[in-house]
């Protein structure tokens, strides 16, 4: 029985472990307005949920998440654009992180399949990632005209090194599950058919583990992020809402959608 009713998210709690998919699988659980509302409510659900002990997130289908939905990109521009003051930024966009971070539970990312933009930072956000070796991660905001505001500019420097992350901010490109371990990016790299069993176990040890400990241990750990979230967020928000503007990126989701690839530059005029 689903736990929390959500239409793109799916919910199961077993003795208290939520498992938590993302359920949008034809589009590769790419992240339209309605699951980003839902996201939102989402952590919030999950803190309040004393049932809850430890959660696993992952993907339907072949992915854990490509990040936006493009055609909901278009489906913006045809409507005339973004709403004045870009309140999908600045209030679902910033409230989910800071709802990722206030959720007590230690939750642990089920990496199954590609996790590209947001679907990366919602991976980076838990505790202790997993990936399929089949699997890649990246943030390439970059390749879509936008700045990687929803998580990358914050979580990146922080796993990477500052100049490792700017690399991978700056080119979009994405790694492979061998190679996102080998820098930290991730925790562990299990092979697709032992993944679900792996992360299981190390849900239930967490389970069973003395879990105020575990949770004043995560709590006291992501006071950094939050204080990155707080000094950082709301400025690289405002940047992305000026890149979301911009020709570069409306050029990129009609060069997606059209399958081709995108032409940068021709449309700027100095800077």
């Amino acid at each position: 029985m689903d736990r929390y009713g959500f239409e793109t998210i799916a919910t199961e709690l077993h003795d208290g472990i939520l498992k938590v998919t993302y359920n949008r699988p034809e589009q590769r659980n790419a992240i339209n307005a309605v699951m980003h509302k839902e996201l939102r409510a989402l952590y919030s659900r999950i803190d309040a949920d004393d049932e809850v002990d430890v959660v696993v997130i992952t993907g339907a289908g072949k992915a854990f998440c490509v990040g936006g939905d493009f055609a909901q990109m278009q489906a913006n521009f045809d409507a005339g654009g973004y709403a004045d003051g870009h309140p999908s930024l600045f209030g679902d966009a910033a409230a989910l992180a800071r709802n990722i971070l206030g959720v007590r539970q230690p939750m642990i990312a089920m990496v199954n399949g590609h996790a590209l933009g947001l679907g990366a930072s919602l991976a980076l956000f838990c505790d202790i990632v997993y990936i399929a070796s089949t699997a890649k991660i990246g943030d390439p905001h970059v390749n879509a005209g936008l700045v990687a505001a929803d998580g990358g500019v914050v979580l990146w420097p922080l796993l990477l090194g500052i100049n490792r992350a700017k690399e991978f901010l700056m080119t979009g490109d994405l790694l492979d599950a061998t190679e996102a371990e080998r820098i930290g990016l991730v925790n562990h790299v299990v092979a697709p058919d032992d993944l679900e069993a792996t992360v299981m176990a190390a849900a239930r040890r967490l389970a069973d583990g003395p879990a105020i400990a575990i949770r004043f241990n995560k709590r006291l750990v992501n006071k950094e992020l939050e204080d990155r979230v707080s000094r950082i967020y709301d400025m690289a928000l405002a940047m992305e809402a000026i890149t979301f503007e911009s020709a570069d990126h409306k050029g990129a989701v009609e060069a997606f959608l059209a399958k081709r690839t995108p032409v940068f530059g021709k449309f700027r005029t100095g800077g």
